[in-house]
């Protein structure tokens, strides 16, 4: 049977995946709070831990504000397309403009893990491709689950973030 706009396809079992927030614009915190509370009203989504909310400097554009980042881990049961489709409804809700990479944006969510799965297509790839190289997202996904691996280097996220340039670990904890 075809599904009805707005319909995902779900799956019975549950999912581990990990999502990077960010934004620069506007009042950032308030935007990382209104995306978590648009994430947390999807079916088949349960938010089970929230990192800290930390600043830190712009990557690639540096000529704009600092950011505040911060990570959700999720429970899922929206396959990793269907989760992309749903981040990106939320982003584009919020006012997302995409204007240039790494320029300023009211919020950014970016799909970081998903179970151990490695996806590398046109529109998604896992895991998040920076992601080993960011100080911005491993600080908070070791805060909240220092053990978790990639599934690409098979070191976890505190090891990840041991591992960095200490001009990459620059934030600070609001």
């Amino acid at each position: 049977m075809p599904r009805g706009r707005g319909e995902r396809e779900m799956s019975d079992s549950w999912s581990l995946a990990y999502i990077g927030l960010g934004a620069n614009l506007g009042d950032p915190a308030d935007q990382l709070d209104e995306a978590r509370r648009r994430l947390a009203q999807i079916d088949g989504i349960e938010i089970t831990r929230v990192s800290s909310y930390y600043t830190t400097p712009p990557v690639g554009v540096l000529d704009q504000p600092w950011f505040v980042n911060a990570v959700v881990e999720i429970r899922t049961r929206l396959a990793p397309l269907a989760l992309l489709d749903v981040l990106q409804e939320i982003e584009n809700a919020m006012g997302r403009i995409r204007k240039e990479r790494w320029g300023p944006r009211l919020v950014d969510l970016d799909l970081l893990l998903y179970n151990t799965m490695i996806i590398q297509s046109p529109r998604l790839v896992i895991p998040h491709p920076e992601m080993h190289r960011r100080g911005f997202v491993l600080l908070p996904l070791a805060e909240i689950a220092p053990q978790t691996r990639h599934p690409v280097l098979h070191k976890t996220a505190a090891t990840l973030l041991a591992e960095l340039e200490p001009q990459a670990k620059v934030a600070y904890k609001l």
